[in-house]
């Protein structure tokens, strides 16, 4: 095959680690728009918020390990295909400058050893930096259990790393995997890659992420966000991503065909059994909300409410629930307020709370008109404010 044949094959094949940031009202959008005809083309979320295109595919497709979410396990039947880090590198640089890109999204299955995989990927990075003077964007996946020499070698060429935690710890991990080792493939890694880009190190200015695969097991949303409150606080993560596991995305045994229900399960534990994909779908959305919350909004892990099965609501946002549980809080005066107290408000984000902070200051408020909100913010937050 030729090199674009391989990349058809290859990026379809990524979709499976997704990785998205989900930034949509709408859950099922940015899975529609990733599975496109444009193949290895992925829509994604700069860093600013807006809309960019980016190269995302895999190196190769054949993978010696098991995990039990994944097509692309070792135990399946289907063709196996690989692009050489010269070829990958060559296509990456001439295709991006006939048609602009935000850069190169860079993962691979596991090609016989973690660390033969690792130097394939960074060779291809090491090419375009050294080769090309490539000097945009490059996002390079650590394959677990991959030494602390590869993982350097990563973080030269790199712009960004990641690496999947996949599960909020060892029991839902070992649930999923025979073939790797939780503490030694996964967390290790984890916490070198923090010592090696934390503030003030050689490598700070590296951005670094990781990602749960939401569903697969039966993990709690309270033991994925105790987690990721974690990895926020000692880990220093710049991003978390949620990727609901989907029944049916298709066998890769039969190409064309999708996996049925009983193939399906059979592949897990008795009891661990994935749930519709509309609900997963809502679900991840909902880890999302809270994830922003996190990040963004002034939340801790003990500021969440959940279901006492354990998971967030999905007939309303974290933030909402928060709210309507909390009503001695409100109404909050947009005179007074703190920004901190704002963005406690349903419908605020950071961009309007901001936008009313500095208003403020500028002119009188008397009325929330004034605040120039958009109508279907400003009759969301109403409620919950006052002159």
């Amino acid at each position: 095959m030729d090199t674009q044949s391989k990349l058809d094959i290859l990026s379809r094949d990524a979709q499976y680690d997704l990785s998205c940031a989900c930034g949509t009202k709408n859950p099922q959008e940015h899975r529609k728009r990733s599975n496109s005809s444009s193949g290895w083309l992925y829509p994604t979320t700069t860093a600013s918020g807006g809309p960019g295109i980016m190269l995302k595919t895999l190196l190769g497709n054949r993978c010696t390990n098991d995990c039990k979410y994944c097509p692309l396990r070792n135990n399946q039947d289907f063709r196996p295909t690989a692009l050489a880090p010269k070829e990958m590198a060559s296509f990456f640089y001439e295709f991006q400058s006939k048609r602009p890109l935000i850069g190169l999204f860079l993962s691979s299955a596991v090609l016989g050893t973690p660390e033969k995989t690792m130097e394939m990927l960074t060779d291809t990075a090491k090419i375009l930096r050294r080769g090309y003077n490539y000097r945009g964007y490059i996002h390079l996946k650590i394959i677990p259990g991959s030494s602390k020499e590869s993982i350097d070698e990563a973080l030269r060429y790199a712009s960004a790393i990641s690496l999947n935690i996949e599960t909020p710890g060892l029991d839902h991990f070992s649930k999923l995997s025979d073939s790797k080792d939780y503490e030694h493939d996964i967390l290790k890694p984890l916490n070198y890659i923090a010592q090696q880009t934390a503030k003030g190190s050689r490598y700070e200015r590296v951005h670094t992420s990781s990602q749960f695969i939401v569903g697969a097991s039966d993990e709690l949303d309270r033991e994925i966000l105790l987690y990721s409150s974690r990895m926020y606080s000692e880990l220093h993560l710049g991003r978390l991503y949620f990727s609901a596991y989907q029944r049916g995305l298709g066998d890769p045994a039969i190409p064309g065909e999708e996996i049925t229900l009983s193939e399906q399960l059979s592949l897990f534990p008795d009891e661990v059994i994935p749930t519709s994909n509309t609900n997963i779908l809502t679900r991840e959305h909902r880890l999302y909300q809270a994830d922003f919350l996190l990040r963004k909004y002034g939340f801790g892990f003990d500021d969440f409410l959940f279901a006492k099965d354990g998971n967030l609501s999905l007939d309303a946002d974290p933030k909402l629930v928060w709210a309507q549980a909390n009503p001695q809080f409100y109404p909050l005066s947009v005179k007074r307020a703190s920004r901190e107290a704002l963005l406690r408000v349903p419908g605020l984000g950071p961009v309007y709370v901001n936008r009313i902070v500095k208003g403020r200051r500028e002119a009188p408020i008397s009325c929330l008109e004034d605040l120039r909100l958009p109508s279907s913010v400003l009759e969301k937050a109403r409620p919950f404010l006052t002159i």
